[in-house]
């Protein structure tokens, strides 16, 4: 079966193109295995339509991701680049359809439906310490977790597992974001994806998670340049809504690019320990 990989600041997918057939949960998993297999964060399935592309998204343990940015900015990188629309098109997730705009071959912006609900305030106990953050949905469950300190230094790998599964966030947990806000237009933000179960490069809902909380709790000022772990550099519009919209006219800018082109072969599948290595989420630690 042929395959593309590509990136969006970090956070890296493997496309598949019109496929014969949907690709099982124990496929992603095992293609989504670093060192053994491809390796990526997610996968997702690219299809033409009449005003673009639809995008069907899995993360690396096999479930669906209602949404996901930066798998979203890569699937319309990969539609331009396969002339299905030249410099914008509709893309249709399972959260909606958002448009995309191609600001050049490396670089992508979607436009985001209005955010609804704003930054709720969470303290959780979690490895022996109290934490304090900002609960909200960008399509997905986000946990905001402002850091004052070293954020290179902080314990994402402890707080991350601990916080992403607390049962006050509910019976699906949150991803978690650790960022530090630095006013009036920059932050900085490290991310722990549930799905992947462990810390990506990059979170396209988790920057604009930030910047909504920049934004609307921290009074920040956008633009908002968000420094990912991936070292590059994601833009965030956007400005408070009225009511229950916590945001409105977000859009997010950034890398988002093709990688390479290859063919998945049978050994993609095969882990170490033969069908039972496909059942777990291994995705591993860069």
């Amino acid at each position: 079966m042929d395959f593309y990989l590509l990136s969006g600041a970090g956070n890296d997918f493997i496309a598949l193109v019109a496929p014969p057939a949907i690709p099982s949960p124990e496929a992603v998993r095992a293609w989504c295995r670093r060192g053994i297999s491809v390796g990526a964060d997610g996968v997702f399935v690219l299809s033409p339509t009449a005003g673009g592309a639809r995008m069907r998204h899995w993360n690396a343990d096999g479930g669906r991701g209602a949404l996901c940015l930066n798998g979203s900015r890569c699937a319309a990188q990969l539609a331009f680049h396969l002339g299905w629309q030249e410099e914008r098109l509709d893309l249709v997730t399972d959260a909606g359809t958002l448009a995309a705009r191609r600001l050049d071959e490396t670089r992508v912006e979607i436009a985001l439906p209005p955010i609804v609900g704003r930054p709720q305030a969470r303290r959780l106990d979690a490895a022996g310490r109290r934490v304090s953050g900002f609960y909200l949905r960008v399509g997905v469950p986000h946990l905001v977790v402002p850091w004052d300190g070293d954020l290179g230094a902080a314990p994402l790998d402890r707080l991350g597992p601990i916080l992403r599964a607390h049962p006050e966030l509910g019976p699906g947990g949150a991803n978690v974001d650790l960022v530090r806000f630095e006013p009036p237009h920059r932050l900085a933000i490290r991310t722990y994806e549930r799905g992947v179960e462990a810390e990506t490069l990059a979170c396209g809902t988790g920057v604009v998670a930030a910047a909504a909380t920049g934004l609307l709790c921290r009074g920040m000022t956008g633009p908002l340049a968000a420094r990912t772990a991936g070292g590059f550099v994601l833009t965030v519009t956007g400005r408070p809504g009225s009511g229950r919209i916590g945001l409105v006219d977000a859009t997010l800018a950034g890398d988002a690019r093709l990688l390479a082109r290859g063919t998945l072969l049978s050994g993609a599948s095969v882990g170490p320990a033969g069908a039972a290595a496909a059942e777990r989420p291994a995705h591993q630690r860069r």
